[in-house]
């Protein structure tokens, strides 16, 4: 945000809060402190975090709203969770929902925000806008036309040479043959689980074995380093089981207590310490749930101890077929070239160990990175920065990282290669990996993916190492072939996967229909010409660029301007970077704050030298050895302050005065005589004191025989378009000096009558809003009503009986009790939206400002005087 936009954000967790307290006392409070934040949703659904949301909230919301704009990334994470039929709400969805109503703007984001449930899809639409949409009820496809814009890759137009606007996406596979002890291994992991399932009665010992086999399953498919930390923790829990004083947890809360513990392991990836925190506390109230173990069973982990801690030393298969893929790429023939490439994987551990792997194989230090969560704020930017740039700047090129890392990180600059060190059984998590280089801005035409596949895999028995690793090979080609369709078909994969790996039945073939049913469902109808949509939009940018006078040419006078009336100082031409085609400057150094000013973003992100600067936001566009001075700029923003400043108050720095009157010259025929204009900004302020217009107005004439004629504001417009900087000849300006004081007259009668002109029809245009907003508001909230009476009117769809969870239950009575208060608050809602656009349009002020005046001279009567 800072980069591309100029804002400062502060990030609200833990150690913001300690600060701020340290700094400003016990009861700071950072939801007042800071105008801009970003925050995790799994720290705000916290009891803390959330208490210090709910004391700046109003009980109700109010106008104005408490916050001015909400955005959510992958809100889809937010939406109602669903384990069964019916989507319950999760702590994240309480979060959102919490705050929501208090913001005045909404924007989610989501690439699947729909998983194929209409009550948890239209949960979500309901947070975005609760006078359109409500839990459990069909959106209308009109009102979901108005806040929804759906664009796939596929549907977007090619570049203007034809060429794709995204790349190819190819997967591969590399060959592992695995040894006889890890089959073993795994053959003992099988045969633990099995037993575990069979002494396991009732849903909560069943629950808990099954998230003990999966765990211990992942870490086994991942490595022998983490397989050797978790079969640990859990042979440590349950051997404890018999000497601690923690009481077992009965049977009919076991399964409400373990479920949210498990569920917070996917909740806690974006850091990894805190997943191993996560982790254990899941294993200790496992503990608590599963019978003790038997002599066998003890006897199996002991084995899968010791062999996963001889292991994680040893020569490793799959560890020496990713060296035998990798050498040719970054290093063939024992030389390093620019080819760069990312390895993740979804344990810490399994990084660490990887990352010792490679340095023990010759790869040196300054070549390999790692990013995980949790790690240092300043070296996870540097190490995100540096593999972003350039190769030539930096030698690293191989980037091993965590899941942690897999969600809002741009990296495919300079990298189309990525290995999954081993496949997640989460779908959406495979895809987030593969986003992180196959999105808008690779160069590369084809993006290549790797897995690995276990050799013999065909003729590999049911249940056996090799045969489990191939379904999962499967599932990542099929999360490939419906990427698009994650949302509402990921659930049906991650059910095949974890059924395969529990040793149940599991069936690509059911599981294709269940897919195909679910999109069909979950198809969201919004058909948009997006090409033309784009045009439009496209065009509408560079209309009001146009419009504002918003060239690279204007922002470098105001900064050349207010660098000379400042500090007397000036932009020093220089020559661009290789392959820019733009003008490029070096800046003056300036003093206190301006330095700081002048500073921000001007170093390079990897070097630390001194960039250049240029005004050209296209010719910038992606490239990292130039700074873009954009109007969101800390020094651009500088400079506009002392222009303003500057113009309303008349007195200049050091009795310098920035003159609101000049004159320039008029090239061509398009005038033949002076002129002169008036520029006068209008703005419109609500009851309220909100501004509902805002605009300048010109107005002014020709001056023909020394006498004013009133001219057109197209014309006007048209030749303060045509003026270039060039200033008149000093015996013009002294002749126009002298007139001016007949003049100032009549050009302001002019700028008066335009000014009241524009003054009804500002006062016409707003009355037709309000009512038009109104008028709208009732249509809306009057389907609203008519579609929850339906809802609540279908009898088959509140049958709790249709449910085999508790909490499921509980969900739909808890939605039909929602549905049946938000039908009933609806009257009172629309007299209290009524009020409040009415209270935003009533009593409109129009003030207006004077700015400046401008003569424009032909250059015929400019070059030779009078």
């Amino acid at each position: 945000m800072r980069d591309k936009f100029g804002l400062d954000f502060r990030i609200v967790d833990a150690r913001l809060l300690k600060e701020l307290r340290r700094s400003r006392g016990l009861y700071a409070n950072p939801w007042t402190h800071f105008p801009r934040l970003i925050v995790s949703v799994d720290w705000l659904k916290r009891e803390r975090p959330l208490r210090l949301l709910r004391d700046v909230l109003p009980v109700a919301p109010k106008y104005p709203r408490a916050f001015d704009l909400l955005v959510v990334d992958e809100v889809h994470t937010c939406a109602p969770a669903t384990r069964g039929k019916y989507a319950v709400d999760s702590d994240r969805t309480e979060a959102i929902r919490t705050l929501a109503p208090h913001c005045e703007h909404r924007l989610f984001l989501s690439a699947t925000p729909h998983n194929g449930y209409q009550n948890s899809w239209t949960a979500l639409l309901e947070m975005l806008d609760d006078q359109r949409f409500a839990r459990g009820v069909p959106p209308n496809p009109e009102q979901l036309a108005r806040v929804m814009v759906r664009r796939l890759k596929r549907e977007l137009p090619p570049k203007w040479d034809g060429s794709p606007l995204f790349p190819t996406r190819v997967l591969h596979s590399i060959e592992v043959t695995y040894s006889d002890e890890e089959r073993a291994a795994h053959r003992k992991l099988a045969r633990y689980a099995q037993s575990r399932r069979e002494v396991a009665h009732g849903n909560a010992q069943k629950t808990a074995a099954d998230f003990v086999t999966t765990l211990l399953k992942k870490r086994l498919f991942s490595s022998p380093k983490a397989f050797a930390e978790t079969v640990e923790k859990h042979l440590e829990t349950m051997s404890a089981r018999d000497h601690d004083d923690a009481f077992p947890i009965e049977e009919s809360t076991g399964g409400r207590v373990l479920r949210p513990l498990i569920d917070r392991l996917d909740e806690t990836a974006d850091d990894d310490a805190s997943y191993h925190e996560a982790e254990q506390t899941a294993l200790t109230a496992a503990r608590q749930v599963l019978p003790p173990l038997t002599a066998e069973e003890r006897r199996l982990l002991e084995d899968l101890r010791a062999w996963a801690r001889a292991a994680q030393d040893r020569p490793d298969t799959k560890f020496e077929a990713l060296r035998a893929w990798l050498d040719p790429i970054v290093r063939p023939g024992g030389k390093w070239n620019d080819e760069r490439v990312i390895i993740f994987t979804e344990y810490r551990d399994t990084q660490r160990w990887l990352y010792d792997r490679l340095l023990g194989a010759g790869y040196p230090k300054e070549c390999l990175a790692q990013l995980y969560g949790g790690m240092d704020d300043k070296e996870r930017d540097r190490i995100k920065k540096v593999f972003r740039d350039s190769p030539d700047l930096d030698a690293m090129r191989v980037l091993v990282a965590t899941d942690a890392a897999s969600e809002g990180i741009n990296l495919q600059d300079h990298c189309h290669r990525l290995l999954h060190f081993e496949i997640p059984w989460n779908p959406n998590r495979l895809e987030q990996r593969n986003g992180r280089v196959d999105r808008h801005g690779q160069p590369a035409p084809q993006v290549d993916i790797f897995h690995f596949l276990p050799h013999g895999w065909d003729t590999a028995p049911e249940g056996s190492l090799e045969d489990e690793l191939q379904f999962l090979h499967v599932a990542a080609r099929k999360v490939d072939q419906i990427r698009e369709d994650l949302g509402s078909a990921g659930q049906v994969i991650t059910a095949q996967v974890e059924r395969k790996m529990l040793g149940r039945n599991a069936d690509w073939r059911s599981a294709d229909v269940e897919i195909t049913s679910r999109v069909g469902k979950a198809e969201l109808k919004i058909r948009r010409e997006l090409a033309r949509d784009l045009e439009n939009l496209t065009n509408a940018l560079h209309g009001s660029r146009t419009k504002l006078n918003l060239s690279p040419e204007t922002v470098e006078r105001v900064v050349r301007t207010a660098l000379r009336l400042a500090h007397n100082k000036d932009l020093t031409e220089a020559e661009p970077p290789k392959g820019l085609n733009a003008r490029c400057f070096r800046l003056p150094s300036l003093p206190g704050a301006w330095a700081a000013a002048r500073n921000d973003g001007l170093r390079h992100p990897v070097t630390g030298v001194e960039r250049v600067v240029t005004f050209d936001q296209e010719a910038a566009a992606e490239r990292t050895d130039v700074a873009l001075l954009h109007l969101g700029n800390q020094l651009v923003q500088r400079c506009l302050e002392l222009l303003r400043a500057e113009l309303w108050s008349g007195v200049g720095i050091g009795g310098t005065k920035l003159s609101r009157v000049t004159a320039r010259v008029v090239s061509g025929d398009l005038l033949s005589t002076p002129a002169v204009a008036a520029h006068m900004r209008v703005v419109v302020t609500g009851d309220e004191g909100t501004r509902l217009h805002e605009q300048v107005i010109v107005a002014g004439g020709t001056l023909v025989g020394g006498k004013f004629t009133r001219a057109r504001a197209d014309d006007l417009n048209d030749w303060l378009g045509a003026s270039t900087t060039e200033t008149p000849a000093a015996p013009v300006l002294d002749r126009l000096t002298a007139m001016w004081p007949e003049l100032a007259g009549r050009l302001s009668s002019a700028l008066e009558d335009r000014a009241n002109r524009s003054k009804n029809r500002i006062a016409t245009d707003l009355a037709e809003r309000c009512e038009k907003d109104v008028t709208a508001m009732a249509a809306v909230l009057e389907e609203l009503k008519r579609t929850i009476r339906a809802t609540l009117d279908d009898s088959g769809y509140w049958q709790p009986s249709l449910f085999e969870l508790e909490e499921e239950r509980k969900q739909l009575h808890r939605d039909r009790e929602a549905l049946e208060e938000r039908l009933a608050a609806i009257p009172e809602q629309l007299r209290e939206e009524t009020e409040a656009i009415r209270r935003r349009y009533a009593n409109p002020a129009v003030r207006w400002f004077p700015a400046a005046v401008t003569f424009l001279v032909p250059a015929a009567i400019a070059n030779r005087g009078i």
